[in-house]
């Protein structure tokens, strides 16, 4: 069952939270609603760098996590962005090992880690959680 969380009277609370399974096609759709908070959120130069990496992370819950469910949480900061994944899977997330220049896989955390300003695991009682996080750049002037 996916929850949500009900936005403020505002209309776009500084966080949303929703449980998903997930499937081979569910990063699409967890971009898209990324890409409507970052928009307005005012935060749009975040958005190839964190759908990117919120791809990477739903894709190893799909390839790693045996029930495919997951907590998606988007967490606006005052420095930025936050994304967090947590799943029930305890195994931590691990590039492949001696992923070739060829092989089609065993680069996502590496990708993650290249547009991303941190990311890191926190393990918990259930399973673990993946985050990370973008700051958002003042404009050069001059």
């Amino acid at each position: 069952m996916n929850l949500a969380t009900e936005p403020d009277a505002d209309g776009v609370d500084a966080i949303y939270r929703m449980g998903f399974t997930v499937g081979d096609h569910s990063a699409r759709h967890m971009r898209r609603i990324l890409r409507m908070f970052l928009v307005r959120w005012g935060l749009d130069a975040l958005i190839d760098a964190a759908e990117l990496a919120l791809t990477e992370l739903v894709s190893n819950v799909v390839r790693h996590v045996p029930d495919r469910g997951c907590v998606v949480l988007i967490l606006r900061q005052p420095q930025g962005l936050r994304v967090e994944v947590s799943d029930g899977c305890p195994a931590p997330p691990r590039p492949a090992p001696d992923s070739g220049e060829l092989d089609a896989g065993g680069r996502g955390l590496l990708l993650v880690e290249a547009v991303t300003d941190r990311w890191g695991t926190d393990p918990d009682l259930t399973g673990k959680t993946v985050w990370f996080e973008c700051d958002a750049r003042r404009p050069v002037t001059g």
